[in-house]
């Protein structure tokens, strides 16, 4: 092992789990670099089925540097249709060449249009809409550009198959870590927003995201964040002066703001008590946010917690391919393309007498290692895994009731394999990866083992 990177290390992933040096490089310098294919698992009957029983309309696109999210609108308008009648599986880079599936709710092939940078083919069509339980994972090929050591890609690759448990196997192995991405690549705060949100400080969680500069931002929108600081600690903040300050491109802080000065919240309406909490202008003023976005600063709070237990499992030198009495295994979906996907709600306890059992499930792939992504419903692990679990949750304040949170930062919680494996093909001239991921891992996971770069650049 070796130190990761010091932005990695704020989001708690504290390991590189292969030695060699990295190769460098550039990720994404052009979209064709970093090109996506969804691996499908969404049956669908001819185009020409029944509207009737089959409303509908499936299609697969290949798009180049669109946001999923803005051709949906794209497309939608093109339609004449509600946003609301298009859905997907899964959400893709915009700096990037991407094949996904989408479902247009009551659309015939003939009016399917012509939109700039999207190859849009007819599928068929479905008696129910796409959502995120339907993809089974993403095939990815990769450049690196302007590597400055393109031969260590090799070595790294085994010392990855041995962290896998097999140095002769074809397959690679990694922590399944969060990635950057999902805390905020230039600014990585949501897990700070999501943490004082579990603690009930609502003034803590809208200044760690409206204020709080970063010195990754532009020099503009860290002077708007230093004046919100500034005027939050004052006895008598000027909100309206905020928003005169604060960049019209940043809509969440300057929707915040508003609520802020519809209340007035000064430096002492902080942690005004249960009884009046629905009445706090600083939780008024978070709520701003939509609700997909409240749900992530839970959800990030949540992450950075299991990147804390991975790294010190990490710490301890607890396998990660197979498990140690006290872990908690959960079993496997069927293989599609070669991409085993974890299934959370299969879980095994595994005590001394079934370590074996489940060591050979894990080294078929029917089965995988978890860790707690800690909710109202969380059950610890025992032994060891379990006593990581806990250090870490005590060391954050967290216990599971704290996430009883109302609206829409409530989260039951789940568990998550600690542990991804794929197929690794390396090319060199240039050099390129080619491999795939269960649905909801990060090519970054495993690319970072070879850049070992700022995370900022991935």
């Amino acid at each position: 092992m070796r130190e990761a990177h010091p932005r990695e290390r704020t989001v708690g992933v504290e390991w590189y789990v292969s030695d060699a040096d990295g190769v460098g490089g550039r990720l994404r310098d052009r979209p064709e670099d970093f090109r996506v294919r969804e691996l499908e698992a969404f049956d669908t009957n001819p185009a020409d089925a029944d509207e009737g029983d089959y409303p509908y309309l499936v299609l697969r696109v290949t798009l180049t540097g669109w946001d999923t999210n803005d051709f949906a609108g794209r497309l939608s308008d093109a339609l004449g249709a509600s946003r609301e009648r298009v859905d997907w599986a899964g959400t893709k880079d915009k700096h990037a060449v991407t094949t996904q599936l989408f479902s247009v709710y009551d659309a015939d092939p003939a009016d399917i249009p012509e939109i700039r940078d999207a190859d849009i083919e007819v599928v068929g069509r479905a008696g129910r809409h796409l959502s995120y339980g339907d993809l089974a994972g993403n095939a990815f090929e990769i450049t690196v550009r302007d590597p400055e050591n393109p031969g260590n890609a090799d070595g790294i690759t085994e010392q990855l198959r041995a962290f896998a448990g097999d140095p002769d196997a074809d397959r690679i192995g990694v922590p399944n870590v969060f990635g950057h991405q999902r805390f905020g690549s230039r600014r990585p705060i949501t897990h700070e927003v999501g943490l004082a949100v579990l603690r009930r400080e609502w003034r803590e969680a809208v200044l760690a995201y409206a204020g709080n500069p970063f010195d990754t931002e532009p020099e503009d929108t860290q002077a708007a964040r230093a004046f919100v600081d500034e005027q939050a600690a004052s006895d008598d903040p000027d909100w309206d002066a905020c928003l005169d300050e604060m960049p019209g491109k940043l809509g969440y802080e300057r929707s915040m703001l508003h609520r802020l000065r519809e209340r007035q919240a000064g430096s002492g309406d902080a942690d005004t008590g249960a009884e009046d909490e629905a009445d706090d202008p600083w939780r008024h003023a978070l709520e701003a946010v939509p609700s997909n976005l409240q749900r992530l600063f839970v959800n990030a709070a949540q992450s950075y917690a299991f990147n804390r237990i991975l790294s010190e499992r990490l710490d301890r030198g607890l396998p990660f391919h197979e498990p140690v009495a006290g872990d908690v295994c959960c079993f496997a979906d069927n293989e599609i393309d070669a991409v085993r996907k974890p299934d959370p709600d299969r879980l095994q306890r595994v005590d001394e007498n079934r370590v074996d059992v489940l060591a050979r499930h894990c080294k078929r792939g029917r089965a995988f290692v978890t860790a707690p992504l800690i909710g109202t419903e969380t059950e610890f692990a025992d032994g060891e895994p379990g006593e990581i679990e806990r250090e870490v949750f005590d060391d954050l304040g967290l216990e599971p009731e704290l996430f009883d949170l109302p609206g829409n930062f409530e989260s039951t919680g789940t568990r998550r394999a600690v542990f991804v494996d794929t197929e690794m093909a390396v090319s060199h001239d240039p050099l390129t990866f080619e491999f795939a991921l269960p649905s909801g891992c990060y090519a970054t996971t495993v690319l970072r083992e070879y850049l070992k770069t700022d995370p900022t650049t991935l």
